[in-house]
């Protein structure tokens, strides 16, 4: 699903530091969706945020995405 990375995109070009850097790959499996999210290194702190926490609503920003279609979608942000 097309929109599914673009929403991860978008949402964490908005929150770095370097935009241009923001790479979203997505690997289909039997289970559903795996979206790696790779930023700058120095950007990483502002993905995941103080506690996970902004990684955490962005997982949840996803799985509300996902329910219409009825897939499942992890977020993986990987260094």
């Amino acid at each position: 699903m097309a929109q599914t990375k673009e929403l991860v995109e978008f949402i964490a070009k908005k929150l770095v530091t370097h935009p241009e850097d923001v790479k979203v790959r997505v690997i289909e499996n039997e289970e559903g969706q795996v979206l790696e999210l790779r930023v700058n290194p120095e950007d990483m702190g502002k993905v995941i945020g103080r506690g996970g926490k902004t990684a955490k609503a962005m997982r949840s920003l996803l799985a509300s995405a996902t329910t219409k279609t009825e897939t499942r979608a992890v977020l993986q942000i990987v260094e």
